[in-house]
C-alpha cells in the first residue's frame, strides 16, 4: 500500500524500495560552491569514499561520482549552490542482509540562501543530549537523533543544537563543528569516532594557524563553553557562524568577537 493505494509489488518503483529508506543504509556529503566555484570537492570526496567503506559499500567509481557533481552543477547555473549526493546499497525487498544489489546515486543542487545576517547578529544554540551511534565519522543516512536535536533547538527559539555526550563533554552541533575561544586559544573536540571529519573545522584550523592563533584540541563541558569569551560554529554551507547565546546565557556581550570576526575575513581568503 502506498499511502491509500494497494499496488502489486512488482509495480512499485524502486525508489520506494531503497534501503536508505527501510534501513538509513547509505552515506551522503554536503558541499557548496561560491560564485560559480566548487568549495574543496577532493576533501569531500575523500570524506565521502571513507563513509562508504565504513559500511562497506564497494566497487564505487568516485571518478563517476565526481563527473556527475561537476556536470548536476554545470547544469544547474546556481553560483552559489548547496550540493547534496548520497548512495545507498540499493533498492530490494526489505531484507537486512540484501544481497546482489546494485547502489542508489542521488544528487540535488538548490540555491544557498543569504545567511549574512547570522555572520554579523550571531546565533543563538541550546544543549541536547548526543543520543548518536558510535561511529560518527562516517556521514551515515540514520539523521534521526541530530533530526530531533535540530527540532528541539527551534522550539527553544535557537538556531541549533550543541550535543553533549553521556561522560557531560560537548561532541559537536546536530549539523555544525563547534569551537571555543579561551584565553586567546581555539578550543574544538578532537577528531576521534564520535565526530565527524568536518572539511570547514579542517580550514577553520588552517585559518586559526594562518593567524597564529593556538588550537587546543580538548572538549569542553556545556559549563565551560557558556563561560567561553567567544563561541562559534563552523558549517560547510555557512562556514564561520558566531554564537552569542549558550544554553540562554550571553556570550562575547551578545555580539560576534574580535577572534571570530578575523577567523571569518581568513576562511574568505579560501573561497574567495
Amino acid at each position: 500500500m502506498i499511502n491509500d493505494e494497494i499496488v502489486d509489488m512488482d509495480k512499485v518503483h524502486p525508489a520506494l524500495l531503497d534501503r536508505g529508506l527501510y534501513f538509513g543504509d547509505g552515506v551522503y556529503e554536503v558541499l557548496r560552491s561560491y560564485n560559480g566555484k566548487i568549495f574543496a570537492l577532493d576533501e569531500h570526496l575523500k570524506r565521502f569514499l571513507n563513509s562508504l567503506a565504513g559500511i562497506e559499500i564497494n566497487g564505487i567509481d568516485i571518478s563517476r561520482v565526481r563527473q556527475n557533481v561537476l556536470m548536476a552543477f554545470d547544469s544547474a547555473k546556481i553560483k552559489n549552490a548547496k550540493i547534496y549526493f548520497h548512495i545507498t546499497r540499493g533498492s530490494g525487498p526489505r531484507d537486512h542482509i540484501g544481497k546482489d544489489l546494485k547502489p542508489n546515486f542521488f544528487l540535488t543542487i538548490s540555491e544557498i540562501g543569504d545567511y549574512s545576517k547570522s555572520k554579523t547578529d550571531g546565533v543563538a544554540v541550546s544543549t541536547y543530549p548526543d543520543l548518536r551511534w558510535k561511529k560518527c565519522w562516517i556521514k551515515s543516512l540514520n539523521l534521526l537523533p541530530n533530526v530531533l536535536a535540530k527540532m528541539d533547538a527551534a522550539k527553544k527559539g535557537c538556531d541549533e543544537s550543541i550535543l553533549v555526550d553521556e561522560s557531560g563533554l560537548i561532541t559537536e552541533g546536530s549539523s555544525s563543528a563547534f569551537f571555543a575561544i579561551i584565553d586567546r586559544a581555539i578550543h574544538t573536540a578532537p577528531t576521534t569516532a564520535n565526530i565527524l571529519s568536518s572539511i570547514t573545522r579542517k580550514f577553520t584550523v588552517i585559518a586559526a594557524q594562518n593567524l597564529g592563533i593556538r588550537i587546543v584540541e580538548k572538549s569542553l563541558t556545556a559549563n565551560q563553553a557558556a563561560g567561553a569569551d567567544e563561541l562559534f560554529l563552523g558549517v560547510t554551507t555557512k562556514d564561520i557562524i558566531p554564537v552569542v547565546k549558550f544554553d540562554g546565557q550571553t556570550i562575547s556581550n551578545s555580539k560576534p568577537g574580535q577572534i571570530t570576526k578575523k577567523l571569518i575575513a581568513e576562511f574568505s581568503k579560501f573561497t574567495g
